[in-house]
């Protein structure tokens, strides 16, 4: 049986989950009717990540959210007060890679990506009772490396993750890495740094004016019925994705 994937919402998201940290971003959301939740810091990642969303939990659908066993009680009672089931996964959050990528899944529709070494199996059950089948790759932080466009498409900078999708028939548009900022790091991903609010409204942290590929990424969109929303008129920035909750 298939359930929704709430990472393509096929009607305007009401509440989103982003970085405690980006309050300028939160207010534009609001400004769009949309309620945001914000992270708290989770002091057993290295900093630049330490608030993300898309590493601390993973949004299963049907009102289910997988959230790692150390991290803030606030959230958990944060989510639960929008009557979210939170579910504990079983991997505990640790600084260095891999262990800190368990809930970095990338889904899209009946399809979820990831290192499949290290994917959380409390969230991997979860998604294979809903029908979900997984695609292993060998990037980790695939949710951060993935922006989602719809069931069959999205876009990334990653190679290894492109030449394995376009195996499958998924529709994805390979960009150059860089030109969007993280924190401590030479470069971001396009995944951490934008979200879908409905079905046809793609928003993005930042101008696409500053990335390389602008101007593919621009028309993929276009090709793809998608409106874009800049949420800054500034440069492109990894804020571990835009979580949508309901």
């Amino acid at each position: 049986m298939f359930f929704k994937d709430p990472y393509i919402p096929d009607k305007e998201v009401k509440t989103v989950l982003i970085d405690g940290r980006e309050r300028l971003i939160g207010h534009v959301l609001n400004n769009f009717g949309i309620q945001t939740i914000y992270t708290g810091k989770n002091e057993f990642l290295y900093d630049a990540i330490s608030y993300h969303p898309d590493i601390i939990l993973h949004n299963a659908g049907d009102g289910e959210v997988v959230i790692a066993p150390n991290v803030s009680v606030d959230l958990i009672f944060n989510l639960k007060k929008l009557k979210l089931n939170t579910i504990l996964g079983q991997s505990n959050l640790n600084r260095n890679y891999p262990g800190n990528i368990a809930y970095n899944v990338a889904r899209l529709g009946s399809y979820a990506f990831h290192n499949l070494k290290y994917t959380d199996p409390v969230l991997r059950k979860i998604l294979e009772n809903k029908g979900v089948k997984f695609i292993h790759v060998n990037q980790g932080y695939t949710k951060c490396n993935m922006a989602i466009i719809d069931e069959f498409s999205f876009i990334t900078s990653d190679y290894g993750i492109y030449k394995i999708a376009d195996k499958y028939g998924f529709d994805c548009l390979l960009i150059e890495p860089g030109n969007i900022m993280l924190e401590g790091f030479k470069y971001g991903f396009i995944g951490g740094a934008a979200g879908l609010i409905s079905k046809n409204i793609f928003c993005i942290t930042g101008k696409l004016s500053y990335h390389n590929d602008s101007k593919k990424i621009v028309d993929f969109l276009t090709y793809k019925n998608k409106k874009i929303i800049y949420l800054t008129p500034f440069q492109i920035k990894d804020i571990g994705s835009i979580i949508p909750l309901n």
